[in-house]
C-alpha cells in the first residue's frame, strides 16, 4: 500500500521531518540527499549524510532555505537567527575548557631528588608530545574535529608521516567522507579493519575532466611476500621459502610472515596496514557497484611523490592511523549523536515563533489605517486614485463622520516575544545548557554561588558524559603519535611500548578564584592540604602556574631564606639614653 514504515536508529529523532523520510522505504528527500543519485553510495550511509547535511544547514541558518528546495514555499520566509550555532558553539567552549594539556602520568615525579628512571622517561615523552602538539596546532585541529563532532555527532582525525619534517601530520576530516567497513558481529566500540575515505570531484569542463570519484582505503590484513622476489621452488636445499620484505622473517610453523615492530620488540606481529588510493570516471561505474566492491581494472591510482604506487601499499604499521571521535558514549551504535538531537523539533518552534514576531513587527512598526471619509488624489494619467502614503507629517482631510482605525499588534508581538524566551529556555533546559552558561542570566540575579553550582548541575553531567566518550580515544590518538615517530625512526623517541598519554580538558565553569586561595591558605596552613595538593587546586582554578613542582621549591627555598635571616635586636631605653 505504499505505507511507511517505523524507522529506529541513530537518527530517527530527525524522522519528523517529511523531507527525512519522504518514502515509503524511509529515504530521505532528493534534495536533501543528492548522493542518493550516486550507486556507490552504501545503502547504511543515506541517512547519515542526510542527517549531516541537515545538521549543517540548521548551523548555517541555511534550514528554510533548504524546505523550499524541498518543495515548501512558505519555508523561503523562515526567519533564523542563529540559535543552533549558539548551542553548538556553548557546548563546544564547556567540552574543551579553558586549556587542553597532555599528561603522562609519572612525569610530575621527574624532579625529585631521587627520581626513578620511569619518571624521567615518562617527563621526557610527555615533552616531545607537547612540542609535536605546539608545531602541529593541536588546539586549532581540537576545535575543528570537535566542533564537527558536537555538531554532527562524529569527528574524524588522519595521522601520517611526513619525511621532509620528520615528525607526524595530523588532518581532521569531514565525516561525511568516512565510511568503515562494519561486521555485523562487530562491537561498536571496536575498530572496524576496512575503513575507505571517499568523496566526488565534480568535473572541470576547462581541463577536459569528469566527474571522479576518489576513494583511499586502510586495511588491515597479512603480511604478503615481497612481490620483486617471488620463491623460485626447489633449490640445492629442498624448498625455497617465500621471500619477505626487508626485515620480515618466515615463520614455517604457522606459515606466515612476521614483522617486528619498534613498540613491540619482543612480540612479532603477522598484521601491517595497506593504503589505497584510486580514482574513478562516474560513467565508468555501474549501477550496483557500491564503494567496497568498485572495478580495480578501471581504476587510475595515485603515486606518492618519490614515484612509490598507491595500490595496497605496505604501511608497515599494524593499526589504522585513523582516530573516529563520537560525540556521545557507544550504545549500539558505531556513529555518534548530535547535541542538538534532542532539541531540533524546539528549534524549529523557535524560528517559527521569530517568523511570527517579524511579521508582527512589521505591522506594528508599520500599521495597517483604515481611513472613512478621505478624498484621494487622482492619477491625472490613468484616472485612478492615488494610494494614499502614510509619513511623519501627513495631514488628511476628512469629511463629515470620516475617521481612521488604526491596527494595534503591539499585544500581540509583546506574547511572542514572551513565547521566544519560553521555547529558548525549553531548548536550554533539554539541551542540558543552563541559561547562565549561554549568557542570558543577569549575574545580579543569582542569589548565591550556591544557587549556581546547582544550576549548572546539568551541564556538568553533559560535559562529563561527552569528555567519557572521548578519553580513550585521545589516549588512542597519542599512542598512535608515539608509534608512528618510532616507525619513521625519529630522533629522540626510544623505542619500547609507548607511554600512556592523556588529554586533560580544563575547567568548564567559572570558579570562585579567591574562595579557592583563602580555602588553599587555611589548609596547607592547618596542616590538612599538603602544599603541592594546595598548587594543585590554584592551578585547576586558573593561576598561572606552569610546574607545581617548581612552585613548591620556590616556595621552599624563600621560607627557607626568610627563616634564615637575622633578626634585629630590640633597642633598650637606657642605652638610648
Amino acid at each position: 500500500m505504499g505505507l511507511r514504515t517505523f524507522l529506529t536508529d541513530a537518527w530517527s529523532w530527525l524522522n519528523y521531518k517529511p523531507m527525512m523520510a519522504s518514502t515509503h522505504d524511509g529515504l530521505p528527500h532528493r534534495t536533501l540527499s543528492s548522493a542518493v543519485q550516486a550507486t556507490w553510495l552504501p545503502d547504511y550511509s543515506v541517512r547519515r549524510l542526510a542527517a549531516y547535511k541537515l545538521l549543517a544547514a540548521y548551523d548555517n541558518n541555511q534550514a528554510g532555505e533548504l524546505a523550499s528546495l524541498a518543495g515548501n514555499d512558505a519555508a523561503a520566509e523562515r526567519r533564523e537567527f542563529g540559535d543552533p550555532s549558539a548551542f553548538v558553539d556553548t557546548t563546544l567552549a564547556h567540552l574543551l575548557g579553558k586549556s587542553q594539556q597532555i599528561i603522562v602520568p609519572g612525569a610530575e615525579h621527574a624532579k625529585d631528588e631521587n627520581a626513578s628512571p620511569e619518571a624521567i622517561a615518562a617527563a621526557a615523552v610527555q615533552q616531545r608530545l607537547r612540542d609535536w602538539a605546539e608545531a602541529e596546532l593541536l588546539p586549532l585541529r581540537l576545535q575543528a574535529a570537535e566542533r564537527k563532532a558536537v555538531l554532527l555527532g562524529d569527528g574524524l582525525y588522519l595521522l601520517a608521516w611526513d619525511p621532509e619534517k620528520q615528525r607526524v601530520r595530523l588532518r581532521t576530516l569531514d565525516p561525511g567522507f568516512y565510511f568503515p567497513v562494519l561486521e555485523d558481529d562487530a562491537d561498536p566500540g571496536d575498530y572496524p579493519r576496512r575503513v575507505h575515505l571517499a568523496w566526488e570531484i565534480p568535473e572541470d569542463p576547462k581541463q577536459g575532466l569528469k566527474a571522479r570519484l576518489r576513494r583511499i582505503t586502510y586495511e588491515l590484513g597479512p603480511i604478503e611476500p615481497d612481490s620483486t622476489a617471488l620463491s623460485l621452488g626447489e633449490t640445492a636445499e629442498g624448498p625455497s621459502r617465500p621471500s619477505g620484505q626487508a626485515g620480515d622473517t618466515y615463520n614455517s610453523a604457522l606459515d606466515r610472515f612476521e614483522r617486528t615492530y619498534p613498540w613491540a620488540p619482543d612480540a612479532p606481529s603477522a598484521i601491517t596496514c595497506y593504503l589505497t588510493d584510486a580514482e574513478w570516471t562516474l560513467d565508468d561505474l555501474r549501477h550496483g557497484q557500491q564503494l567496497d566492491d568498485l572495478p580495480l581494472d578501471k581504476a587510475r591510482f595515485r603515486t606518492r611523490a618519490h614515484g612509490a604506487l598507491l595500490r595496497r601499499l605496505d604501511l608497515r604499521l599494524d593499526f589504522m592511523p585513523l582516530v573516529h571521535i563520537s560525540n556521545t558514549i557507544a550504545d549500539g551504535e558505531h556513529f555518534g549523536q548530535s547535541a542538538l538531537a534532542k532539541v531540533m523539533q524546539a528549534l524549529d518552534e523557535l524560528a517559527e515563533t521569530d517568523t511570527d514576531s517579524a511579521r508582527a513587527s512589521a505591522t506594528t512598526g508599520a500599521p495597517i489605517i483604515g481611513l472613512a471619509g478621505a478624498r484621494a488624489e487622482v492619477d491625472r494619467v490613468t484616472g485612478r486614485p492615488k494610494p494614499l502614503a502614510i509619513e511623519p507629517g501627513t495631514i488628511f482631510s476628512l469629511a463629515d463622520g470620516g475617521r481612521m482605525d488604526v491596527l494595534d499588534t503591539s499585544h500581540q508581538l509583546a506574547e511572542l516575544r514572551a513565547r521566544v524566551e519560553e521555547i529558548r529556555d525549553r531548548a536550554a533546559v533539554n539541551a542540558r545548557l543552563p541559561a547562565v552558561s549561554l549568557g542570558t542570566v543577569d549575574p545580579s540575579d543569582v542569589p548565591s554561588g550556591y544557587a549556581l553550582q546547582l544550576s549548572l548541575g546539568p551541564l556538568d553531567s553533559l560535559v562529563d558524559a561527552m569528555r567519557l566518550a572521548r578519553a580513550h580515544k585521545y589516549t588512542l590518538l597519542l599512542k598512535l603519535v608515539q608509534r608512528i615517530h618510532q616507525a619513521g625512526h625519529a630522533e629522540g623517541w626510544p623505542t619500547g611500548t609507548p607511554l600512556s598519554a592523556r588529554l586533560v580538558f580544563g575547567p568548564h565553569t567559572p570558579t570562585d578564584r579567591t574562595a579557592i586561595l583563602n580555602e588553599v591558605i587555611r589548609g596547607v596552613s592547618a596542616g590538612v592540604l599538603s602544599l603541592e595538593t594546595g598548587i594543585r587546586m590554584l592551578q585547576d582554578a586558573g593561576y598561572p602556574i606552569e610546574d607545581a613542582r617548581e612552585e613548591v621549591t620556590r616556595i621552599n627555598d624563600r621560607r627557607h631564606i626568610h627563616e634564615a635571616k637575622p633578626g634585629r635586636e630590640p633597642v633598650s631605653s637606657s642605652s638610648s639614653s
